[in-house]
């Protein structure tokens, strides 16, 4: 295990984690960490979730990443006012704090760069086209975490509202300088793409299967909560693999892995480590493969310790203060406060 200098800690802001971190170094972190999971190098704190009024949500996710000597936690309050995702990143050996991380930015680098991972190593390898579904916050990453992997490929983005949709491919333009277009209807951005990301907020499934081009990969990174779906079932009836960040969360939240896979046998999804360490893998003969991203500790613990060891050579972040633990004075109730209680 590798151990860590002393203190300071470091709060590392949102700026700091987009000059230091690119998507090609996000995935390859992901990677690493994902692959020291499936060999039991590293392990992952299923994520959580409670629920509140209209739609309120609180999420903790995190891991132990041996190797690199550290181990943290994410959490957030996703509310319709916003959110502010924190990482906090603890030393292996001593339990000493050694940053807390601005992670919306991380976020998305991890959620791009876990899909970046699955593309990589279940998309075609000639894979040409590509199709961007949503266009919210977390299109950009996607499209970034693609290209990463299949640089060669033209995007097609949809999203119900034109004016969104074109604004995303215009941004594609001025930063990628690829091929990219607005698709008019979903049908028309699924139509013979070999990938094919969905990124949305959608509540009924709305991509079935005869609408996708054999041998095509699908990254549904969407329906994270039981009110949502973006799979219809008849998805996994061509799937030749299917695979998940973290298949305890897909058992525990996926309302439309729970739905299809009910008491069929869960041994077909596979977490995407296995995939790395070589199996399953796609085949001359696979027709669809699917990546289901629920959000993995591991992978957030990954680029959060990537993050913190690019800060301290780049010199960013400030220190956080740590004053030293104060005795308790403990009184029974009602007592004075005159002094403290021997």
């Amino acid at each position: 295990m590798s151990t860590r200098a002393a203190p300071p800690a470091l709060w590392i802001t949102e700026a700091d984690v987009a000059a230091v971190l690119d998507m090609h170094a996000a995935i390859s972190a992901v990677e690493r960490a994902l692959q020291a999971e499936a060999s039991g190098a590293a392990q992952n704190l299923l994520k959580t979730y409670v629920e509140w009024g209209s739609g309120g949500t609180l999420h903790a996710l995190g891991g132990a990443l041996a190797g690199k000597g550290v181990v943290g936690s994410k959490t957030w309050a996703h509310t319709a006012g916003g959110a502010t995702p924190l990482l906090v990143l603890f030393d292996a050996a001593s339990g000493a704090l050694c940053a807390v991380v601005e992670a919306f930015a991380l976020g998305q680098l991890r959620t791009g760069a876990t899909s970046g991972v699955a593309t990589r190593w279940l998309a075609a390898e000639d894979a040409r086209t590509f199709a961007m579904i949503g266009s919210g916050k977390q299109a950009m990453a996607q499209i970034a975490a693609v290209l990463a992997v299949r640089p060669r490929c033209a995007a097609r983005v949809f999203s119900p509202t034109t004016a969104h949709r074109e604004a995303v491919v215009a941004r594609v333009h001025e930063v990628f300088g690829v091929d990219a277009s607005p698709a008019a209807s979903l049908d028309e951005a699924i139509d013979g793409a070999a990938i094919v990301t969905l990124a949305t907020r959608a509540r009924a499934p709305f991509l079935h299967a005869e609408g996708l081009a054999r041998g095509a990969h699908v990254n549904a990174i969407g329906a994270i909560t039981p009110d949502r779906a973006e799979l219809a079932g008849d998805v996994f009836g061509r799937c030749g693999v299917v695979a998940a960040d973290s298949v305890p969360a897909v058992q525990q939240l996926s309302r439309e892995f729970r739905e299809y896979y009910g008491s069929r046998d869960w041994a077909a999804v596979v977490p995407l480590g296995n995939v790395i360490a070589g199996a399953p893998r796609r085949g001359p003969d696979t027709d669809l493969t699917l990546f289901k991203a629920m959000g993995a500790g591991i992978a957030d613990v990954a680029l959060g310790a990537e993050v913190l060891e690019r800060a301290e050579r780049a010199g960013r972040g400030r220190p956080v203060d740590q004053p030293v633990p104060a005795e308790i004075n403990w009184r029974p109730v009602g007592a004075a406060s005159s002094g403290p209680l021997r």
